[in-house]
């Protein structure tokens, strides 16, 4: 659902420029590249044992590593499928399609052929990196709904609602317009607005104001609802990864351990207690031992695919591959979400947006790239995104159904491949859908994906709501602040106009957001479909919690990395029993009717 066009320039007419850079680009960052190749590599300890293993160095993951070892008499380990994000292309914020489909950093999954959706299998990129999807995605950074966690805690995840989770947003982020009762100002992740001033944005959000719905100045903050500026993770023109924030920092304390390109076979028990893990690395296969703890942090595909293969789940599927069975939890890899995003596009008749970095203009491609690595500044800095709504899509709903990113270019087939004139585009993502999917493994060889169905669009309710989110979108695009900018309507087309035309080219042109969420879900312990309790222990084990975006009742309201991050900074104090943040007082804006989604 993101930038692609720097991403091909860079790389059809900067490689001399990049090779020429990089050395210079290294010293000039000796805080983070060099300090990874100098401080990452600790020794074991003697006997292969820790105190707490981490099971995945992505969004969660470093998260913990940092919190867990910031307690001196901790040894911790952090066990990572993939490499360290020491390139260049991790750090450029328009560089993100270098590695969104790199097989090397990234476990580049497909889900099965999904029926409500003409059989397509759908590209579902996970990090497979430090940083892990936070060093890969489009850097929007979005918390979600208050009501989605007021709806988590009326799930069963108790002490998990907005008042619960806000604080730990809060200490995560550095917002870089200040801190207040909704916005953190000193915490690892830094969190900034966009700097290009292109007019498209302001036309996107003036349009909003126009079709007769709510200006908001922070999305984050007191009200979501509304057309406004979207925040990024990015610093100084670079991104602001839970890697960069959370790990590289801290990778000079002695108790603080790391081991890359290891592959996690499976949780190692004793009895129902969680004592290790087995890894192969590099072709090895070796057993690690934890005292206190074994954490998975892999993610919600990656994650039930350890716990399944570690005897961890549905008594059918762990049968039928002949493991044996620890715990029975049929939950496991079920209640999977996602969000799927259309493409509206419409051509531009300025020429303001990405195509003139396109390698027809290899002057244009040339001078940014070289601005960036010089000066960390420029269109290089930006993953572009930088304005978007959340509004409610028909009366009678309380909050935000469907969100919008506004991007001055076009992305196609996941940014591979180039559009062919000035355009400009919003992704449609209908917020909270009812269709939900399972993951489950398909064979005892870990490194082996497993089978991930998202049964999008299984409902009428879903086809329905998609439907009508297009035309709210048709009708914003076609208000008077884009009246300078509008050409022709390129997807799905002027007309395409009725419902059976709409339902066919979602069907055809749909994608996921790259959210996938929700397979380990913390929820009460008479829901047999709940995998972990609201302290993130897994049921009926010891020694064993999951901390990641697989522990989501529910699919929050928005992008999902932010939450994930406060996830993970949440479970810490679990994890270490400290006393939780105090609860949060900050009052929720709400509309002042729900007889229109588009009151003021």
């Amino acid at each position: 659902m993101v930038l692609a066009l720097l991403s091909h320039t860079l790389s059809r007419a900067n490689t001399r420029i990049i090779s020429h850079f990089r050395q210079m680009v290294n010293f000039r960052r000796s805080g983070t590249i060099l300090d990874i190749q100098r401080c990452s590599s600790h020794n074991a300890t003697r006997d292969n044992t820790y105190d707490y293993i981490i099971v995945g160095a992505g969004s969660a993951g470093c998260v913990l590593a940092n919190r867990l070892s910031a307690e001196p008499n901790n040894e911790v380990l952090l066990v990572e499928a993939g490499k360290k994000d020491t390139s260049w292309m991790f750090h450029m914020p328009a560089a993100l399609m270098y590695t969104l489909c790199d097989p090397s950093v990234n476990w580049c999954f497909y889900t099965t052929p999904q029926k409500h959706v003409n059989g397509r299998s759908f590209y579902w990129p996970r990090g497979k990196v430090w940083g892990g999807c936070s060093s890969h995605n489009a850097m929007v950074y979005v918390r979600g709904h208050a009501y989605d966690f007021d709806r988590w805690h009326r799930e069963g995840a108790t002490g998990w609602s907005y008042a619960d989770c806000l604080p730990y947003f809060k200490r995560s982020e550095t917002f870089e317009l200040g801190e207040d009762d909704y916005r953190g100002g000193s915490g690892p992740l830094a969190v900034s607005r966009g700097k290009t001033n292109n007019p498209l944005h302001a036309a996107f959000i003036e349009a909003g104001q126009q079709a007769g719905y709510p200006y908001t100045p922070d999305s984050n903050g007191f009200q979501q609802e509304g057309f406004g500026p979207y925040d990024m993770n990015i610093d100084k023109g670079k991104r602001s990864s839970t890697s960069q924030a959370y790990l590289i920092p801290v990778l000079k304390r002695s108790n603080l351990h790391t081991e890359t390109q290891a592959v996690v076979n499976r949780v190692l028990f004793d009895g129902k207690k969680a004592v290790g893990v087995e890894i192969k690395q590099r072709g090895v296969v070796r057993k690690l031992f934890a005292a206190k703890e074994v954490i998975l942090s892999a993610g919600a595909i990656n994650t039930p695919q350890i716990l399944m293969l570690s005897g961890v789940g549905d008594p059918d599927t762990l049968k039928r591959f002949d493991i044996p069975i620890i715990a029975d939890l049929p939950g496991v890899g079920k209640n999977l979400q996602d969000h799927l995003d259309f493409y509206f596009q419409f051509e531009c008749t300025k020429k303001i947006t990405l195509y003139r970095y396109q390698w027809k203009f290899p002057w244009n491609m040339v001078r940014t790239g070289v601005q960036w690595f010089l000066t960390h500044s420029g269109d290089a800095a930006t993953a572009h995104l930088e304005s978007g709504a959340f509004i409610r899509s028909q009366p009678g709903i309380p909050h935000p159904d469907v969100q919008f990113h506004f991007l001055p270019s076009v992305v196609i087939d996941h940014g591979q491949k180039l559009g062919h004139c000035h355009a400009y585009q919003i992704h449609i993502s209908p917020l909270r859908p009812t269709s939900a999917g399972h993951v489950t493994i398909q064979s005892r060889d870990p490194e082996m994906p497993p089978l991930m169905d998202a049964n999008y669009l299984a409902t009428d309710q879903d086809r329905a709501d998609y439907r009508r989110m297009l035309r709210l979108a048709r009708e914003i695009l076609m208000q008077e602040a884009f009246a300078e900018f509008r050409g022709r309507e390129i997807q799905p087309g002027a007309g395409a106009a009725s419902d059976e035309d709409l339902d066919e080219a979602i069907r055809q042109k749909c994608d996921s957001a790259y959210h996938p969420s929700c397979t380990c879900k913390i929820g009460p312990d008479d829901d047999r479909m709940s995998v972990v309790d609201p302290q993130c222990r897994v049921y009926g084990l010891d020694h064993l919690r999951v901390v990641d975006a697989s522990v989501m009742p529910s699919i929050v309201s928005g992008n999902i990395n932010a939450a994930v991050v406060m996830i993970g900074e949440k479970a810490a104090d679990h994890i270490l029993d400290n006393e939780m943040l105090p609860k949060s007082k900050a009052p929720v804006w709400s509309p002042e009717t729900l007889e229109t989604q588009r009151g003021h």
